[in-house]
Protein backbone atom coordinates (compact mmCIF):
# COMPACT_ATOMS: atom_id res chain seq x y z
CA UNK A 1 0.00 0.00 0.00
CA UNK A 2 3.07 2.27 0.72
CA UNK A 3 4.44 1.77 -2.59
CA UNK A 4 1.00 2.69 -4.19
CA UNK A 5 0.65 5.61 -2.30
CA UNK A 6 4.44 6.41 -3.08
CA UNK A 7 3.55 6.22 -7.34
CA UNK A 8 0.18 8.10 -6.28
CA UNK A 9 1.77 10.87 -5.60
CA UNK A 10 4.80 10.70 -8.18
CA UNK A 11 2.05 10.90 -10.63
CA UNK A 12 0.12 13.48 -9.37
CA UNK A 13 3.49 15.31 -9.48
CA UNK A 14 4.10 14.47 -12.98
CA UNK A 15 0.86 15.55 -13.88
CA UNK A 16 1.11 19.02 -12.45
CA UNK A 17 4.69 19.37 -13.61
CA UNK A 18 3.81 19.00 -17.49
CA UNK A 19 0.21 20.94 -16.90
CA UNK A 20 2.78 23.69 -15.46
CA UNK A 21 5.66 23.16 -18.45
CA UNK A 22 2.19 23.26 -20.59
CA UNK A 23 1.19 27.07 -19.52
CA UNK A 24 4.88 28.30 -20.29
CA UNK A 25 3.92 27.76 -24.42
CA UNK A 26 1.29 30.46 -24.07
CA UNK A 27 2.94 32.94 -21.94
CA UNK A 28 6.26 32.54 -24.43
CA UNK A 29 4.28 33.56 -27.41
CA UNK A 30 2.60 36.49 -25.54
CA UNK A 31 5.83 37.81 -24.75
CA UNK A 32 7.67 37.27 -28.22
CA UNK A 33 4.37 39.12 -29.37
CA UNK A 34 5.35 41.65 -27.70
CA UNK A 35 8.87 42.35 -28.98
CA UNK A 36 11.50 39.73 -27.43
CA UNK A 37 13.78 37.52 -28.85
CA UNK A 38 13.38 34.02 -28.20
CA UNK A 39 17.05 34.45 -26.74
CA UNK A 40 16.24 36.87 -24.48
CA UNK A 41 13.34 34.98 -23.04
CA UNK A 42 15.02 32.06 -22.79
CA UNK A 43 17.91 33.82 -21.01
CA UNK A 44 15.48 36.00 -18.16
CA UNK A 45 13.24 32.87 -17.81
CA UNK A 46 16.07 30.49 -16.65
CA UNK A 47 18.26 33.29 -15.09
CA UNK A 48 15.26 34.90 -12.97
CA UNK A 49 14.27 31.07 -12.00
CA UNK A 50 17.89 30.49 -10.87
CA UNK A 51 18.03 33.71 -8.87
CA UNK A 52 14.99 32.94 -7.50
CA UNK A 53 15.47 29.42 -6.06
CA UNK A 54 19.12 28.74 -6.30
CA UNK A 55 20.30 31.17 -3.09
CA UNK A 56 17.52 29.74 -1.10
CA UNK A 57 18.62 26.32 -1.60
CA UNK A 58 22.72 27.35 -1.06
CA UNK A 59 21.37 28.81 2.41
CA UNK A 60 18.84 26.69 3.53
CA UNK A 61 20.42 23.32 2.25
CA UNK A 62 23.84 23.48 1.41
CA UNK A 63 24.48 19.27 1.46
CA UNK A 64 21.67 19.35 -1.91
CA UNK A 65 24.03 21.46 -3.66
CA UNK A 66 27.13 18.87 -2.84
CA UNK A 67 27.99 16.14 -5.83
CA UNK A 68 30.95 14.36 -5.88
CA UNK A 69 33.47 14.87 -9.13
CA UNK A 70 32.61 11.28 -10.67
CA UNK A 71 29.27 12.90 -11.16
CA UNK A 72 29.51 16.60 -11.98
CA UNK A 73 28.07 15.83 -15.26
CA UNK A 74 24.78 14.91 -14.29
CA UNK A 75 23.90 18.28 -13.28
CA UNK A 76 26.44 19.65 -16.34
CA UNK A 77 24.19 17.64 -18.68
CA UNK A 78 21.17 18.27 -16.92
CA UNK A 79 21.77 21.57 -16.93
CA UNK A 80 22.78 22.01 -20.58
CA UNK A 81 20.17 19.49 -22.10
CA UNK A 82 17.34 19.12 -19.74
CA UNK A 83 17.45 23.46 -18.80
CA UNK A 84 18.84 25.67 -21.33
CA UNK A 85 18.64 23.44 -24.59
CA UNK A 86 15.03 22.64 -23.90
CA UNK A 87 14.20 26.44 -23.51
CA UNK A 88 16.24 27.81 -26.15
CA UNK A 89 14.81 25.37 -28.86
CA UNK A 90 11.22 25.42 -27.77
CA UNK A 91 10.81 29.39 -27.90
CA UNK A 92 12.70 29.69 -31.14
CA UNK A 93 10.08 26.61 -32.49
CA UNK A 94 6.94 28.86 -31.04
CA UNK A 95 8.20 32.18 -32.61
CA UNK A 96 8.14 30.55 -36.35
CA UNK A 97 5.33 27.48 -35.35
CA UNK A 98 2.24 27.54 -33.50
CA UNK A 99 2.46 26.59 -29.81
CA UNK A 100 0.24 23.40 -30.32
CA UNK A 101 2.60 22.06 -33.20
CA UNK A 102 5.78 23.19 -31.11
CA UNK A 103 4.61 21.16 -27.98
CA UNK A 104 3.97 18.26 -29.45
CA UNK A 105 7.13 18.16 -31.72
CA UNK A 106 9.00 18.74 -28.29
CA UNK A 107 6.85 15.10 -27.03
CA UNK A 108 8.64 13.51 -29.73
CA UNK A 109 11.14 12.71 -27.01
CA UNK A 110 9.59 9.61 -25.29
CA UNK A 111 10.49 8.31 -29.50
CA UNK A 112 14.11 8.95 -29.07
CA UNK A 113 14.25 7.40 -25.36
CA UNK A 114 12.80 4.26 -26.86
CA UNK A 115 15.67 4.08 -29.69
CA UNK A 116 18.49 4.99 -26.91
CA UNK A 117 16.98 1.85 -25.30
CA UNK A 118 17.38 0.00 -28.56
CA UNK A 119 20.43 1.28 -30.01
CA UNK A 120 22.80 1.95 -26.58
CA UNK A 121 21.65 -0.30 -24.60
CA UNK A 122 20.67 -3.15 -26.79
CA UNK A 123 17.66 -4.28 -25.25
CA UNK A 124 14.89 -5.90 -27.65
CA UNK A 125 11.73 -3.58 -27.65
CA UNK A 126 8.32 -5.08 -28.50
CA UNK A 127 6.87 -4.70 -32.51
CA UNK A 128 4.20 -2.17 -30.48
CA UNK A 129 6.96 -0.09 -29.27
CA UNK A 130 8.24 0.21 -33.55
CA UNK A 131 4.38 0.42 -34.54
CA UNK A 132 4.26 3.57 -32.26
CA UNK A 133 7.26 5.22 -34.00
CA UNK A 134 6.18 4.96 -37.11
CA UNK A 135 2.72 6.37 -35.96
CA UNK A 136 4.48 9.07 -34.09
CA UNK A 137 6.16 9.85 -37.44
CA UNK A 138 3.10 9.83 -39.51
CA UNK A 139 1.36 11.94 -36.83
CA UNK A 140 4.54 14.29 -37.60
CA UNK A 141 4.09 14.63 -40.44
CA UNK A 142 0.27 15.65 -40.78
CA UNK A 143 1.00 18.29 -37.90
CA UNK A 144 3.72 20.14 -40.25
CA UNK A 145 1.95 20.20 -42.47
CA UNK A 146 4.12 17.92 -45.39
CA UNK A 147 2.54 17.82 -48.62
CA UNK A 148 2.07 19.03 -52.01
CA UNK A 149 2.45 23.11 -51.86
CA UNK A 150 2.48 23.17 -48.19
CA UNK A 151 4.63 26.39 -46.27
CA UNK A 152 6.56 24.84 -44.05
CA UNK A 153 8.83 26.65 -41.96
CA UNK A 154 12.18 24.03 -41.75
CA UNK A 155 13.99 26.03 -38.88
CA UNK A 156 10.90 26.16 -36.91
CA UNK A 157 10.34 22.25 -37.50
CA UNK A 158 13.88 21.59 -36.76
CA UNK A 159 13.98 23.87 -33.55
CA UNK A 160 11.13 21.58 -31.86
CA UNK A 161 12.91 18.41 -33.04
CA UNK A 162 16.11 19.44 -31.35
CA UNK A 163 14.52 20.64 -28.08
CA UNK A 164 12.81 16.85 -28.15
CA UNK A 165 16.21 15.49 -28.44
CA UNK A 166 17.34 17.71 -25.37
CA UNK A 167 13.93 16.61 -23.77
CA UNK A 168 15.07 12.85 -23.97
CA UNK A 169 18.26 14.07 -22.01
CA UNK A 170 15.97 15.39 -19.82
CA UNK A 171 14.26 12.40 -18.90
CA UNK A 172 17.25 9.86 -19.05
CA UNK A 173 19.65 12.52 -16.77
CA UNK A 174 16.50 13.51 -14.73
CA UNK A 175 16.07 10.12 -13.27
CA UNK A 176 19.60 8.68 -12.56
CA UNK A 177 19.77 12.81 -10.85
CA UNK A 178 16.57 12.56 -8.93
CA UNK A 179 17.66 8.76 -7.75
CA UNK A 180 21.10 9.20 -6.76
CA UNK A 181 20.34 12.95 -5.58
CA UNK A 182 18.11 16.04 -3.34
CA UNK A 183 15.64 16.88 -5.68
CA UNK A 184 15.88 20.74 -4.84
CA UNK A 185 19.62 20.65 -4.99
CA UNK A 186 19.43 18.91 -8.96
CA UNK A 187 16.72 21.72 -10.00
CA UNK A 188 18.87 24.42 -8.45
CA UNK A 189 22.01 23.16 -9.93
CA UNK A 190 20.53 22.73 -13.47
CA UNK A 191 18.95 25.97 -13.46
CA UNK A 192 21.99 27.62 -12.58
CA UNK A 193 23.98 25.75 -15.54
CA UNK A 194 21.17 26.50 -17.41
CA UNK A 195 21.16 30.33 -17.11
CA UNK A 196 25.10 30.62 -17.24
CA UNK A 197 25.16 28.07 -20.47
CA UNK A 198 22.35 30.50 -22.37
CA UNK A 199 24.17 33.49 -21.25
CA UNK A 200 27.33 32.74 -22.35
CA UNK A 201 25.51 32.08 -25.84
CA UNK A 202 23.37 35.22 -25.77
CA UNK A 203 24.59 38.15 -23.75
CA UNK A 204 22.24 40.15 -22.10
CA UNK A 205 23.39 43.16 -24.04
CA UNK A 206 22.97 41.40 -27.11
CA UNK A 207 19.18 40.55 -26.89
CA UNK A 208 15.95 42.22 -28.55
CA UNK A 209 13.99 43.02 -25.08
CA UNK A 210 10.91 45.07 -25.26
CA UNK A 211 8.69 46.99 -22.42
CA UNK A 212 5.89 46.60 -24.31
CA UNK A 213 2.68 45.02 -22.48
CA UNK A 214 1.41 41.53 -23.20
CA UNK A 215 -1.82 40.63 -24.15
CA UNK A 216 -3.18 36.95 -22.55
CA UNK A 217 -6.61 36.37 -23.43
CA UNK A 218 -8.06 39.72 -23.71
CA UNK A 219 -6.24 40.96 -20.86
CA UNK A 220 -3.18 43.30 -20.80
CA UNK A 221 -0.35 42.84 -18.25
CA UNK A 222 3.10 44.22 -17.71
CA UNK A 223 6.15 42.41 -19.27
CA UNK A 224 7.56 42.16 -16.18
CA UNK A 225 4.65 40.20 -14.50
CA UNK A 226 4.35 38.07 -17.63
CA UNK A 227 8.22 36.99 -17.06
CA UNK A 228 7.92 36.56 -13.13
CA UNK A 229 4.66 34.46 -13.80
CA UNK A 230 7.02 32.20 -16.26
CA UNK A 231 10.07 32.08 -14.46
CA UNK A 232 8.14 30.91 -11.30
CA UNK A 233 4.96 28.66 -12.87
CA UNK A 234 6.20 27.79 -15.85
CA UNK A 235 10.00 26.83 -15.06
CA UNK A 236 10.92 26.13 -10.84
CA UNK A 237 7.66 24.48 -9.91
CA UNK A 238 7.11 22.31 -12.94
CA UNK A 239 11.22 21.61 -12.48
CA UNK A 240 10.79 20.66 -8.88
CA UNK A 241 7.71 18.61 -9.41
CA UNK A 242 9.04 16.44 -12.17
CA UNK A 243 12.26 15.71 -10.58
CA UNK A 244 10.42 14.70 -7.42
CA UNK A 245 8.19 12.73 -9.53
CA UNK A 246 11.02 10.79 -11.31
CA UNK A 247 12.39 9.54 -7.94
CA UNK A 248 9.28 7.89 -7.47
CA UNK A 249 8.40 6.85 -11.51
CA UNK A 250 10.08 4.77 -13.83
CA UNK A 251 11.09 6.98 -17.08
CA UNK A 252 8.65 4.90 -19.04
CA UNK A 253 5.67 5.89 -17.01
CA UNK A 254 6.78 9.06 -16.65
CA UNK A 255 6.87 10.12 -20.66
CA UNK A 256 3.45 8.25 -20.70
CA UNK A 257 2.37 11.43 -18.65
CA UNK A 258 4.01 13.57 -20.48
CA UNK A 259 1.72 13.31 -23.43
CA UNK A 260 -0.71 15.31 -21.11
CA UNK A 261 1.59 18.38 -21.86
CA UNK A 262 0.34 19.29 -25.68
CA UNK A 263 -3.30 18.60 -25.04
CA UNK A 264 -3.03 21.34 -22.31
CA UNK A 265 -0.96 23.86 -24.24
CA UNK A 266 -3.11 23.35 -27.20
CA UNK A 267 -6.30 24.41 -25.00
CA UNK A 268 -4.02 26.88 -23.59
CA UNK A 269 -3.47 28.47 -26.81
CA UNK A 270 -6.38 28.55 -28.41
CA UNK A 271 -7.99 30.23 -25.07
CA UNK A 272 -4.91 32.29 -24.46
CA UNK A 273 -3.89 33.32 -28.01
CA UNK A 274 -6.91 32.42 -30.47
CA UNK A 275 -4.72 29.49 -31.90
CA UNK A 276 -6.62 26.70 -33.29
CA UNK A 277 -5.63 23.35 -35.14
CA UNK A 278 -7.09 22.32 -38.35
CA UNK A 279 -8.56 18.77 -38.82
CA UNK A 280 -5.52 17.33 -40.31
CA UNK A 281 -3.83 18.54 -37.67
CA UNK A 282 -5.79 17.63 -34.86
CA UNK A 283 -5.79 14.14 -36.72
CA UNK A 284 -1.90 14.35 -36.70
CA UNK A 285 -1.84 15.00 -32.98
CA UNK A 286 -4.01 12.05 -31.99
CA UNK A 287 -1.76 9.55 -34.38
CA UNK A 288 1.06 10.90 -32.93
CA UNK A 289 -0.35 10.30 -29.25
CA UNK A 290 -1.19 7.43 -29.80
CA UNK A 291 2.02 5.97 -31.67
CA UNK A 292 3.49 7.89 -27.82
CA UNK A 293 1.68 5.83 -25.95
CA UNK A 294 2.49 2.52 -27.88
CA UNK A 295 5.91 3.37 -27.65
CA UNK A 296 5.82 3.99 -23.52
CA UNK A 297 3.45 1.00 -22.88
CA UNK A 298 5.60 -1.43 -24.99
CA UNK A 299 8.95 -0.16 -23.33
CA UNK A 300 7.70 -1.02 -20.13
CA UNK A 301 8.27 -5.01 -20.53
CA UNK A 302 11.45 -5.09 -23.18
CA UNK A 303 12.57 -8.05 -24.34
CA UNK A 304 16.33 -9.21 -23.65
CA UNK A 305 18.61 -9.03 -26.78
CA UNK A 306 20.09 -12.56 -25.79
CA UNK A 307 20.04 -15.87 -23.80
CA UNK A 308 21.63 -13.82 -20.65
CA UNK A 309 19.19 -11.02 -20.79
CA UNK A 310 19.88 -7.14 -20.66
CA UNK A 311 18.97 -4.53 -18.09
CA UNK A 312 15.76 -3.24 -18.34
CA UNK A 313 15.39 0.27 -19.10
CA UNK A 314 13.58 1.37 -16.61
CA UNK A 315 15.67 0.21 -13.51
CA UNK A 316 19.02 0.63 -15.84
CA UNK A 317 18.11 4.37 -15.90
CA UNK A 318 19.14 4.39 -12.23
CA UNK A 319 22.59 3.56 -12.70
CA UNK A 320 23.24 5.54 -16.62
CA UNK A 321 21.74 7.75 -18.51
Amino acid sequence: MADQGGTARATGLSLVSWALFASSGPLAKAVLDAGWSPAAVTAVRIGLAAVLLAPGVALLRPRALRFRRAELWLPLGYGLLGVAGVQLFFFVAVSRIPVAVAMVLVNLSPVLVALWVRVVRRTRLPAAVWLGIALAIAGLVLIAGLGPGAQLDFLGVAAGLASAVCSAGYFLLGERGARRHDPLGMTAAGLAIGAVATLAVSPLWTLAIAANPVSLGGATIPVWLALLILAVFGTVLPYLAGLHALSGLPVALAGVLALAEPLVAALLAWLLLGQALGPVQLIGVAVLLGGGTLVQTGKLAPQPESAAGQANPVTSSRRRP
